[in-house]
């Protein structure tokens, strides 16, 4: 058995309402999931930040992606074609996190290949939930990971 502490998931959150940041931010915490949250706002800054940790190899890569569709200017639709079209992306597992209920929203991100596509809760213990979702896939991923 290690004795290694386990490594925090780097997550990157791209939200651009402050109170849900707030409340995922929250629901972590309450969760005690180890974990390293960056924030981007809208889906242009998403994209800066994602071509900046594939172009350095030493920039740490988010684990996963938490990513909202409707942001402001290049909204999360675009911003899941440009992460499935880069190959220095497109094996970060991405979750769709939307109050959009739009089947063809659903549809079109499950053609990009989203790991999975939740509906934003509208209270606390919903968000908690996701949040423990989110710790399950991510141990799924990193047990299929060491195993290859």
């Amino acid at each position: 058995m290690s004795s290694a502490r386990p490594v925090p998931i780097e997550i990157l959150l791209i939200e651009d309402d402050p109170g849900d940041v707030l409340i995922t931010r929250e629901a972590f915490a309450e969760n005690k999931l180890r974990n390293r949250l960056t924030v981007c706002t809208d889906g242009a800054e998403a994209l800066r930040f994602l071509r900046r940790t594939a172009a350095d190899p030493t920039a740490t890569r988010p684990d996963i992606i938490l990513l909202d569709l409707n942001l402001p200017g290049i909204d999360g639709r675009t911003v899941l074609k440009v992460i499935h079209a880069d190959p220095a992306l497109n094996r970060i597992p991405v979750v769709v996190l939307t109050s959009s209920t739009a089947e063809e929203d659903f549809l079109r991100s499950h053609a990009l290949q989203v790991d999975d596509y939740i509906a934003k809760p509208v209270d606390f213990a919903g968000l908690m939930h996701v949040v423990r979702r989110i710790e399950a896939f991510h141990i799924c991923v990193e047990r299929a990971t060491t195993a290859s």
